[in-house]
């Protein structure tokens, strides 16, 4: 056997022999292929930066060329191709019967057959991950077809806005840009007699800060608590409020209103090291002379409102009319100097002019808290009335707070209301002698107790059946003679009497805490009441009040309103006096004299309070000791009290002090402080010593 040739021998003859064997014919009607390019043909044909537009242009015009070239080419080979018709072959088994015959005829021997070979089809050409290029010229329409729509919906919108919408878009604008400022108003001032200020507005600060800029608000709150009076934790606890209640960014919180200017500026030089801080200009109520007048003035909020005293019952005269100025401004914050402007001027608030004595309302001040300190009292008031006019040159409180701190404001001269004891017999023995059940020389013979609703009342001292004068009775404090003369007065015109001296009623001095006292009508009185309430027990009394009631005795029976607030003076300066009633008479003059002389003898040794008399001056006074309550109850120790007229031959001044105590009476508790303020008011004053002689001391008869 002869050898065979190689593998790949026989496949190239094989390709070699199918191809031969194809018939002539087959080879005519073969359409020539598309000559196939090499890779690297493709690789030139490559360009990664993409082909410009000539560049473009020129390689379809060679493509449509060689296209051209190939479409003509095919047409040809056709066109030849039905020129030559072919002849019909004969069928297979015809050809292989006429090839058997021609080798017999020649003697050959039959061909060896050949193994057939399986030729597979060629496969078709893979296709090539070549990333084709876009088309310049399509992505130009389509990118100007985007900028065609884009200016048709902006221009359309310009247009939907200048026609139908500009008038609401330039308000927009308008408003976005205008800015409002308010311009303060500036606080009244309050003034004493002599226009010295007891209370003012002067410059100070808010200290503000803005959380977005505070990264550690422990540090923040370390740094600045100590200056605004705060506590780290109580700054710390607002520093840490960054969002508002709708979940937006808060910017803006305020650490301490009303400060003055020294902590402001000291905020201030923080702000290089801490940003975030904010000091703004502010107005802050400024009280000179402390708690020189506290009880009086009052006090004001952070809002600058009045929450005590007369800040509070005067707020809407010391307010005054905020301003507003109303501007454009740029986008930097600057004014437009040709833009929007309209302002509306600040009408500062009205002053205060006060009946008060600053010089002695300090020394009424000084000895108040002396003698509370010496006597180991809880508090106290004290009070200074001109006897004709009604104005009242001291008032002190000496619990309450100062005014530029927070805390009560209470003045007990005019809120605490107290039994005044037996500084009502003066009311007592007035309204009998102007009823005239007695006479100023009347004589009455005293038990030595008496007995009113199964309560025994009797005097602080035994003393059997004495024949008292009213001096007498007045001058021993005598609770059975004052009853007596109440019995012959009746219940009914002695609460006539109380009522018209201005017991249950305020005296309207401008005072917003002021109580009206309780005075009982006789209906409302119990079996004791008949002796109690005569000599002051069982009815509730402020101490401007009793004092107003002694100034009535000495204005000769007439009363005059008191009066605190002397005038309120505009911003314009236009001066507008206070409006108060009329002088009305209470009692005779004949019967407010009498007990101003019987009085005389109470500061002398005949008397209670002989430590209350002024060296040089005849004083007429009386002593008190009661309870004062609070709610439904006594509060514990005793109100003492004196109050008397100097000089009495001439009155011009009444003075009364109140001391709750823990214990003690009237003439030796209140004595001393009122011998003290009388002689200091008197001399700076100028009031000449009493030219007269005392009245004779007469107490039995």
């Amino acid at each position: 056997m002869a050898a065979q040739p190689p593998r790949d021998g026989r496949r190239a003859a094989g390709r070699r022999s199918g191809a031969s064997g194809r018939k002539a014919g087959d080879a005519e009607n073969v359409v020539p292929l598309r000559p196939r390019r090499s890779r690297l043909a493709e690789s030139q044909q490559y360009h990664p930066r993409g082909r410009t537009v000539r560049e473009s242009a020129e390689h379809r015009g060679r493509e449509s060329a060689e296209r051209r070239g190939r479409e003509s080419a095919e047409r040809r080979t056709r066109g030849r191709a039905e020129q030559q018709p072919r002849k019909p072959r004969p069928p297979a088994a015809t050809r292989v019967r006429h090839a058997d015959r021609a080798r017999r005829a020649a003697g050959s021997p039959p061909p060896r057959r050949r193994p057939r070979v399986h030729v597979p089809p060629p496969r078709p050409p893979r296709k090539r991950n070549i990333a084709r290029l876009g088309n310049p010229s399509a992505r130009l329409r389509v990118s100007l077809a985007v900028l065609l729509a884009l200016f048709l919906v902006v221009g359309g919108r310009l247009v939907q806005i200048q026609t139908t919408e500009g008038s609401q878009y330039a308000t927009m604008a308008a408003t976005d840009r205008r800015v409002s400022e308010e311009l303060y108003a500036p606080r009244g001032a309050i003034l004493d007699r002599d226009g010295n200020v007891l209370a003012h507005d002067v410059q100070g600060a808010t200290i503000a800060a803005d959380p977005g800029y505070i990264k550690d608000e422990a540090e923040v709150a370390a740094a600045v608590a100590p200056l605004l009076g705060m506590t780290p934790a109580e700054v710390e606890k607002k520093l840490a409020r960054r969002t508002h209640a709708d979940g937006t960014l808060n910017r803006y919180v305020v650490l301490k209103k009303k400060v003055p200017l020294a902590v402001g500026d000291a905020v201030n030089r923080l702000r290089t090291k801490i940003p975030g801080l904010i000091v703004q200009d502010d107005q802050v109520r400024e009280v000179p002379g402390g708690d020189l007048a506290a009880n009086v003035v009052g006090r004001t909020g952070t809002e600058g409102t009045g929450l005590a005293g007369l800040e509070a019952g005067y707020n809407t005269v010391l307010q005054g009319v905020n301003g507003e100025r109303v501007y454009d401004k740029g986008t930097g914050g600057q004014e437009i100097p040709d833009g929007y402007h309209r302002t509306t001027a600040a009408k500062a608030g009205s002053d205060l002019v006060l009946t008060l004595d600053r010089d002695l309302q300090y020394q009424a001040n000084k000895l108040l808290k002396e003698r509370l300190a010496a006597t180991k009292a809880w508090n106290g008031s004290a009070i200074v009335m001109d006897v004709e006019t009604g104005e009242i040159l001291a008032m002190v409180s000496a619990d309450t707070t100062d005014a530029k701190k927070k805390g009560t404001s209470l003045d007990l001269a005019t809120a605490a209301v107290v039994e005044p004891g037996s500084v009502h017999k003066a009311l007592t023995i007035a309204g009998g002698l102007d009823s005239g059940v007695i006479e100023p020389n009347s004589v009455l013979t005293l038990p030595e107790t008496i007995e009113k609703g199964g309560v025994t009342y009797r005097d602080t001292h035994d003393h059997g059946s004495p024949r008292y004068t009213l001096m007498g009775i007045l001058a021993q404090s005598s609770n059975i003679g004052t009853i007596m003369v109440a019995d012959k007065l009746g219940p009914q015109r002695l609460y006539d009497y109380q009522r018209a001296f201005g017991l249950g009623t305020r005296t309207g001095i401008g005072l917003p805490g002021e109580s009206r006292g309780i005075v009982q009508p006789p209906q409302n009185w119990s079996g004791p009441s008949a002796g109690s309430i005569p000599i002051g027990l069982g009815v509730a009394a402020t101490p401007l009040q009793m004092t107003a009631l002694y100034a009535t005795l000495a204005n000769g029976g007439m009363k005059v309103q008191p009066l605190l607030v002397k005038s309120v003076v505009g911003a314009d300066g236009t001066v507008r006096a206070t409006e108060r009633a009329e002088p009305e008479r209470v009692v005779s003059e004949e019967a407010a004299k009498t007990v101003v002389r019987d009085m005389t003898a109470i500061a002398t040794a005949e008397g209670t309070a002989p430590l209350a008399a002024v060296p040089g001056y005849l004083v007429a006074g009386k002593t008190g000791t009661g309870k004062r309550a609070e709610g439904n109850k006594y509060m514990d120790g005793n109100v003492t009290s004196f109050i008397g007229i100097v000089p009495a031959d001439n009155p011009r001044y009444v003075i009364s002090v109140f001391i709750h105590t823990p214990e003690g009476v009237g003439g030796a508790i209140a004595g001393p402080m009122f011998s003290d303020l009388a002689g200091f008011t008197l001399r700076r004053y100028g009031v000449s010593p009493s030219g007269a002689a005392a009245p004779p001391i007469t107490l039995y008869g």
